[in-house]
């Protein structure tokens, strides 16, 4: 904790970091946020440090930061569009698959890290904006996240995804809500392995990504 306040104290407050988008849970302590400062892009929660402060809150109008100055409100980048909460996505068929295989019309695909980063930090509010997700259910619950929308011409077009495909699992991390998805950021951003199992057409495909 001495060791926090001290790094705290000799860090200012970057003059550039912004919101670029929330997530909102019923429980306040399960909200995140996209933070941007510079070149990086962070995903935190309440408690987390980021850019040098702490945060102490987030929500659909923004996050409150604390330095060693004192608290700091920053407003969400975009203004919130007023639209309707996604009704759940009805279940289609699946057809028994003993293992997930490679899309043909996707393959495998080899990026490099330093592009893909680069990409992300230009694209980042193009991806938040454009991009639309809603719950997948099965058996009553959410079992997947369904890919409305997605923007062409991004990284996330070019990693293989399509509108309509359900996120299942992501490194064999088990999608269940928005909240799983968010929280998984952190723990892939030092990978070098991508792997999404998701169901296409009634059946269940690969999306792989190495990154070099």
């Amino acid at each position: 904790m001495l060791a926090w306040l001290l790094l705290a104290a000799l860090a200012p407050l970057p003059s550039d970091i912004a919101v670029l988008g929330v997530v909102i849970h019923k429980a306040p302590e399960r909200c995140t946020a996209v933070l941007r400062s510079g070149d990086r892009t962070r995903v935190v929660a309440a408690g987390e440090a980021a850019f040098g402060g702490q945060v102490v809150s987030v929500s659909a109008t923004g996050v409150v930061l604390e330095f060693a100055g004192g608290r700091v409100e920053i407003p969400l980048a975009m203004a919130p569009r007023a639209t309707p909460s996604p009704s759940p996505v009805a279940t289609p068929p699946v057809h028994d698959s003993p293992e997930p295989a490679e899309d043909p019309a996707t393959p495998h695909r080899l990026m490099a890290r330093a592009e893909v980063e680069r990409r992300l930090g230009a694209e980042i509010p193009r991806i938040l904006a454009e991009t639309a997700l809603a719950p997948f259910m099965e058996d009553g619950h959410v079992a997947g996240l369904t890919v409305t929308r997605v923007p062409e011409g991004t990284v996330l077009s070019d990693a293989g995804l399509r509108s309509g495909d359900v996120i299942k699992q992501i490194n064999d991390t088990v999608i269940d809500g928005m909240g799983t998805l968010v929280g998984l950021w952190p723990r892939l951003q030092g990978a070098t392995e991508l792997r999404a199992v998701v169901q296409r057409g009634g059946r269940l495909v690969v999306l792989s990504v190495t990154l070099r």
